[in-house]
């Protein structure tokens, strides 16, 4: 069977939710069937990793390496599967390719322009890698809205798309914003009917419509919009708004769309979501619950902790628990507008993310001291690991230590460049990235969770434990209960006479799923609850 094609595109405004979208209709088909997700952006880096959180979101590390779109997430945690960085393309990707081959004379001296040239490029990347991964079914996100300059090239490559792969094999779903407005008591469609006017003006005729909503939209809607767009009515299904984005797959389910989508695509499977909505209702219905502090500097845009969040979701549907997060802004613990004890007042557990800089430093360390020092159960992830390890240093080994990321020339530096990192100039792609393993220590809480001897999880940073303190810091009562194969890197580190003191210089955040919570976050989850039981 040739592989099927499903091009996803989006319109009105931005964040309605197209790669949730995606990962669902994805979830809906997976049964037996190989999925590939693909995501196109428009911005002209070449990948996201030089991006400030607060203005893309967060970076999603992937296994081989790659820095990707955060809706890479998504489409991870939803479906089980371990996407690749050549799934991801940017427009900062598709010109420099088309570039190089213009540089190595490939185009036999023609003008090179963004039409043919780009969007040959574009399509000739979708064929690579379904030539390359043999998929039963391939979704194609594009990214921002219809209309978007930038966008413009991928949006023609898929109108052109269907001419190369058969008009049996592709079929094209819009997402587009419905708003209800309640002077008037009632959902309007112009800016939907605007919408897909656009998009029917650069040749894409829809098969399918998702309109984001408040609410189920009226017959009378649906009818509105399927006489516009003529299809069928059947073919109009609502994204309405909802808390827990794991019950979308069943919202579409129930609509219909997984019978629309055999039909369209002329597939025959059975797909039993029944330990799926298990797991949902857990997560709307929870036995028990829980308070987590994530402390960070990105706290004004919760997208910047996107793993984070769904990664204590996961621990938490699994535990029966709802995790509540509370949100502090080191910033102002460090400058004193914030008391700790006001911050953290009915915490079960502290969580310290990633994070690069200074601002917020002294703030978080001052946090990770008082978790240690009053039992409450701590996650460190990455720089949260490496602030644990500064402020250990300090106040346990009693050395005036620092990290060199902060302070260049601090007199203990027990944080400092990893050696190949230290001459490097680019900034792109050259941290330690991906994943890698970690050898772990027999009768540490650490091996207990992943009851194995080694664990692979995903990195992204530049700094390391400095080897030249590993000693000072194992005598004073530190445990590395983890560490690089070639024995130099400390990967995890916790403390024996806490309840739950545990921090890792990977992002595990980043392999947790609904179905399979990473053993990192279910441990603190369960130590969290265990601490709010007490």
């Amino acid at each position: 069977m040739p592989t099927k094609y499903i091009v996803i595109t989006g319109g009105v405004l931005s964040g309605l939710g197209k790669g949730i979208a995606t990962a669902s209709i994805a979830r809906l088909l997976k049964s037996n069937n190989k999925i590939v997700t693909v995501k196109c952006d428009g911005y002209l880096n070449v990948d996201p990793g030089t991006m400030n959180p607060i203005e893309h979101g967060e970076v999603f590390v992937l296994a081989d390496g790659g820095e990707v779109d955060m809706d890479f997430g998504h489409y991870e945690r939803f479906l089980g599967i371990t996407c690749k960085s050549d799934w991801n393309l940017t427009s900062g990707k598709i010109f420099s390719r088309v570039i190089a081959k213009e540089r190595e004379g490939k185009y036999l001296g023609k003008t090179i322009q963004i039409f043919p040239h780009i969007t040959d490029e574009i399509k000739s990347w979708w064929k690579e890698i379904a030539q390359q991964e043999k998929p039963d079914i391939m979704t194609i996100e594009i990214g921002g809205t219809v209309g978007d300059i930038e966008n413009s090239w991928f949006v023609e490559a898929a109108r052109q798309f269907k001419k190369e792969v058969g008009p049996e094999n592709i079929i094209y779903i819009h997402l587009t914003y419905v708003p209800f407005l309640d002077s008037v008591g009632e959902p309007k469609t112009k800016p939907a009917q605007r919408d897909l006017a656009l998009l029917r003006e650069k040749g894409i005729y829809p098969d399918i419509i998702i309109c984001r909503s408040k609410n189920i939209l009226p017959e009378k809607i649906r009818e509105k919009i399927a006489l516009f767009s003529d299809i069928d009515k059947n073919n109009i299904i609502t994204g309405r708004d909802i808390e827990c984005i794991y019950e979308v797959p069943l919202i579409f389910k129930e609509q219909g769309l997984l019978d629309n989508l055999k039909e369209k695509l002329k597939l025959d499977f059975k797909e039993d979501l029944t330990d799926w909505e298990k797991l949902v209702q857990r997560i709307k219905t929870p036995k028990n619950a829980i308070t987590i502090a994530v402390c960070g500097k990105y706290t004004e845009l919760k997208d910047s902790y996107a793993s984070i969040i769904e990664a204590l979701t996961h621990a938490g549907a699994h535990c029966d628990t709802k995790v509540k997060l509370k949100w502090i802004e080191t910033t102002d613990i460090e400058n004193g507008k914030l008391k700790i004890e006001d911050a953290i007042k009915d915490a079960d557990g502290i969580l310290i993310p990633g994070g690069f800089g200074s601002r917020g430093v002294e703030g978080k360390i001052s946090i990770i001291k008082h978790a240690r020092e009053n039992n409450i159960p701590f996650l460190g992830i990455c720089y949260g690991l490496q602030l644990a390890v500064v402020e250990f240093a300090r106040n346990v080994c009693k050395l005036s230590a620092h990290s060199t990321e902060i302070e260049e020339k601090t007199s203990n530096p027990v944080i400092d460049y990893i050696p190949e990192q230290r001459n490097i100039k680019s900034k792109g792609g050259t941290m330690r990235l991906g994943a890698c393993r970690a050898i772990l220590q027999k009768g540490t809480i650490l091996q207990s969770l992943y009851n194995t001897d080694e664990a692979s999880e995903r990195h992204r940073h530049r700094y390391e434990v400095n080897p030249a303190y590993h000693e000072i810091l194992q005598k004073n009562g530190m445990v590395f209960s983890g560490i690089s194969e070639n024995k130099r890197l400390v990967e995890y580190i916790e403390l024996p006479k806490h309840p739950f003191f545990v921090a890792t210089q990977a992002h595990n955040e980043l392999t947790s799923r609904l179905e399979k919570p990473n053993p990192l976050f279910f441990g603190f989850v369960r130590a969290a609850l265990k601490s709010h039981n007490v």
